[in-house]
């Protein structure tokens, strides 16, 4: 039976995620195409904890409920495939809030989320000294709603993980610059490959792929930075703390933090480090963790995430062109809903129904050929 060839461009978490399920399949050959740059996936830690967002969007929403239910399934998977050591971990997640009537309001909002969503748990209302139980050098005068299902995922190490199962499954990895051409066909350097069908989930990048087949994009970048902390603190449990703002603390083993990220809209595909910015991060880390100021910046990240005008992510085949699947517009939702869009598309080109409604996640609202949008 003849091989049916898949090129996949983009190695984050929805191309990885996408290539290490299609490489299980006989009877296809997977090619992985990235060239390192700005991923975004490998620059992130995350929270997995989408059910105390107050964002109104219920389509966005019904996604990412969907996406960090998925990672059970996805961890599963990794530990058939041989994997013990996994990226992701349900230690819950503590979100802050200065006054009473704001925790009431989201203990609320958990509560009626957990109708539909039983991974959420138990939920709890912290304060003080409860506070101090969860994470021993907390300092705060402020309150937290405790979800015990929220979790916490390493970007980098999953991808790690997809990426070598991937290839041991039998895929192909190259790092190199891809461009697309007609008929079927993609460019490395001098080298052309064909395809039967595409998926490009190259985030950020996804434009200037499509260029040359005359579209243009609805994406925009956004600058990420976050840092990690080694430090001496029992951390292998703690719960991931979501502060005001934009800053995240996440716990991991063996006493290290991860604190961030930015997000910064200004800065278009600048790649540079921002020490100033990194700084500022600890000192608010700081603030709720004290004993943070004796210890110093072990790591630095920096990536770049791809966002809608709309903030809503976008998956699946281009109507005119539909051997090509695409991905975008994940931004910082990328690593709750990336694998679950990966997991999608995978099943898109492997013929395989799932119950999840996709298509108010279609791209042809997003994407531009010819000066008019797809949809007209």
């Amino acid at each position: 039976m003849k091989q049916k060839k898949i090129i996949i461009i983009g190695g984050g978490i929805v191309g990885s995620t996408a290539a290490f399920y299609l490489s299980q399949t006989p009877n296809m050959q997977i090619t992985l195409i990235d060239d390192g740059t700005g991923n975004a996936t490998r620059a992130a830690a995350g929270i997995i904890c989408p059910w105390l967002s107050q964002r109104r969007n219920q389509t966005w929403y019904h996604l990412v409920d969907k996406g960090a239910a998925f990672y059970l399934d996805l961890m599963q998977d990794l530990q058939k495939a041989g994997i013990t050591h996994l990226p992701y971990k349900q230690t819950g997640t503590l979100v802050f809030k200065k006054k009473d009537s704001l925790l009431n309001q989201l203990a609320t909002l958990a509560q009626e989320r957990q109708k539909h969503s039983p991974m959420i748990a138990q939920i709890d209302i912290l304060k003080g000294q409860e506070l101090s139980t969860q994470i021993p050098p907390l300092v705060t005068d402020q309150g937290a709603v405790l979800t015990h299902g929220g979790g916490r995922v390493d970007g980098g190490q999953l991808l790690d993980q997809l990426l070598g199962l991937f290839q041991q499954q039998g895929g192909h990895f190259i790092q190199g610059k891809a461009q697309l051409l007609p008929d079927n066909q993609v460019q490395i350097d001098e080298i052309i490959y064909d395809y039967d069908e595409l998926i490009l989930a190259a985030g950020a990048w996804l434009p200037d792929l499509l260029t040359p087949l005359g579209y243009k994009v609805d994406i925009r970048p956004q600058k990420g930075q976050l840092l990690s902390i080694d430090t001496h603190f029992t951390t292998d449990n703690w719960p991931g703390c979501m502060l005001h703002g934009e800053i995240d603390i996440l716990a991991f083993e063996q006493g290290k933090l991860v604190i961030g990220a930015t997000h910064e809209n200004d800065q278009g595909y600048n790649l540079s480090l921002d020490r100033e910015k990194i700084q500022q991060m600890k000192e608010v880390a700081s603030a709720v963790i004290p004993d943070l100021q004796q210890y110093e910046i072990s790591h630095t990240r920096v990536g770049t995430r791809a966002y809608t005008s709309d903030f809503l992510p976008f998956y699946g085949r281009l109507s005119e062109h539909p051997a090509i699947l695409v991905a975008s517009g994940l931004g910082s939702s990328g690593l709750t809903c990336g694998p679950f869009i990966g997991w999608q598309l995978a099943q898109s080109i492997l013929k395989q129904p799932h119950e999840f409604d996709a298509n108010p996640y279609s791209p042809d609202p997003y994407i531009k050929i010819q000066g008019r949008l797809k949809s007209e």
